[in-house]
C-alpha cells in the first residue's frame, strides 16, 4: 500500500501507529478532517487478518465519522482507532491504558469511545489515563450505553426509508433480514418487532443468536441472510457485506442498518440504485451514537432528550437525501455525499474570516 496517496486520495491529514510490546498493544489512530472541529471516533478492536486490512480499516472508519458529523450537523471531524487484537482473548487493564496515554498526547484533537469489540468497561480503564473519551457509564460521570441512541436512530431511518419507498411508514407485517445482533442489532431487533415486523435475523455469536431468539426473531445461518425474501435488509455487523457477490443474492426493496462501511466499493450504490433498491447511506441511519457523545462533550454536558430529539431527526434527513437523489437522478450516497461536503466547504470558508 502507497499510505501516503491513499490519505490524498482520501482527504486525511494524520495517521498514528501506536506500538507498546509490553502490554502488547498495536494500534493505529487516523484522524481525517478536522475542519467541522476536533475529530471523533469510536475505538475497534479486531483480530485482523493482515496489517493492511487494519489500516484500511482505519482509513475508512475515519472518513465516515467526518461524514457522519457533517450530515449531523455536529461540529466535530471524524477519527477512529483501531487495536489489532483478539477482543475475547487480548484484552488487558495494559493496553488500554497505554492508548489512552497516546490519545492524551493529542491535547484533544481526537476523542473516543466504544465500537466493535470493545466495551464501556475498556472505556472506564482508558479514562484514568485521558479525558478524550465519551460514552461513559452514566456512573461514572458518562451518557452510557450509545447503542440505544444508534439503534433508535435506526428505527427512524427504516420509518423513513419505508415512508418514502412504500408512501407509509407502518412497519407492522414488514419483514426485515437483520445481520447482527449484538448491541444495536438486539435492540433495533427488539424494536421492529414490536412494531409489527417479521424479523429474521443471523449472527456468527451464539450468544447473541440466543438473545435473538428470546426476542423472538427466527433464526437462519450467517450466510444464508443474504437470500431471505424480505422488504428490508438490515446489516447491523461489519461493513463490505454488500459485494459483487451478495449483491446479487439480495432480494429487498430497502438497505437500512447500523454497520460502517456496508458498501464494499462506491460504485455499488450504482448498481442499487439500477435495481431499484433504496439505499439508506449508513453514515446518516447510524448517527445515533455520535450524536450522543457529541452531546456528552459539548458545552453543558449530556441531555438525554436532546439527544433523542436529535435521533429522530434522522427520519426527515434521510427523506431529503431520497428526495435530492431523486431530482438529480443521482444515488443516495452521493447525494448525502455532496450535501456534507457543502457543509465542510461553507465552515471551511467561515474559518478564513478574521476578526
Amino acid at each position: 500500500m502507497e499510505l501516503f496517496k491513499e490519505m490524498e486520495k482520501h482527504g486525511h491529514e494524520q495517521i498514528m501507529f501506536l506500538q507498546d510490546n509490553k502490554v502488547g498493544l498495536k494500534a493505529i489512530i487516523a484522524i481525517h478532517n478536522t475542519v467541522l472541529g476536533p475529530s471523533l471516533g469510536g475505538c475497534r478492536m479486531w483480530d485482523y487478518e493482515k496489517e493492511e486490512d487494519m489500516i484500511i480499516d482505519a482509513l475508512r472508519l475515519s472518513k465516515g465519522m467526518t461524514y457522519k458529523s457533517g450530515i449531523s450537523n455536529e461540529d466535530y471531524g471524524g477519527g477512529k482507532t483501531v487495536i489489532w487484537g483478539d477482543p475475547n482473548k487480548d484484552k488487558s487493564e495494559g493496553i488500554f491504558r497505554a492508548l489512552g496515554k497516546f490519545i492524551n498526547t493529542l491535547n484533544g484533537r481526537y476523542s473516543t469511545g466504544t465500537d466493535v469489540g470493545t466495551t464501556y468497561d475498556d472505556f472506564v480503564i482508558l479514562r484514568k489515563e485521558t479525558p478524550f473519551v465519551g460514552a461513559l457509564p452514566k456512573e461514572f460521570g458518562g451518557s452510557g450505553d450509545s447503542s440505544i441512541a444508534t439503534s433508535y436512530g435506526v428505527f427512524h431511518g427504516i420509518k423513513a426509508s419505508c415512508k418514502y419507498k412504500y408512501g407509509s411508514d407502518d412497519l407492522d407485517g414488514l419483514k426485515v433480514a437483520v445481520q447482527g445482533l449484538g448491541k444495536v442489532g438486539s435492540k433495533l431487533t427488539k424494536r421492529l418487532i414490536e412494531a409489527g415486523c417479521e424479523v429474521y435475523a443471523t449472527d456468527i455469536n451464539q450468544e447473541y443468536i440466543e438473545t435473538g431468539k428470546e426476542l423472538g426473531a427466527k433464526i437462519v445461518k450467517p450466510d444464508q441472510i443474504y437470500d431471505v425474501k424480505c422488504d428490508i435488509f438490515s446489516p447491523n455487523a461489519l461493513g463490505s457485506v454488500i459485494n459483487d457477490q451478495t449483491i446479487e443474492r439480495l432480494s429487498c426493496d430497502i438497505i437500512a442498518g447500523a454497520a460502517n462501511n456496508v458498501l464494499e466499493r462506491h460504485q455499488l450504490a450504482d448498481i442499487l440504485k439500477d435495481k431499484d433498491i433504496l439505499y439508506a447511506p449508513d453514515y446518516v441511519i447510524n448517527a445515533g451514537g455520535l450524536i450522543q457523545v457529541a452531546d456528552e462533550l459539548g458545552v453543558g454536558g449530556y441531555n438525554e432528550e436532546r439527544t433523542m430529539k436529535k435521533c429522530e431527526g434522522i427520519y426527515d434527513k434521510l427523506l431529503q437525501i431520497f428526495k435530492i437523489a431523486e431530482q438529480k437522478g443521482i444515488t443516495t450516497v452521493d447525494a448525502a455525499d455532496h450535501i456534507v461536503e457543502e457543509r465542510i466547504a461553507m465552515m471551511k470558508a467561515i474559518h478564513n474570516i478574521r476578526g
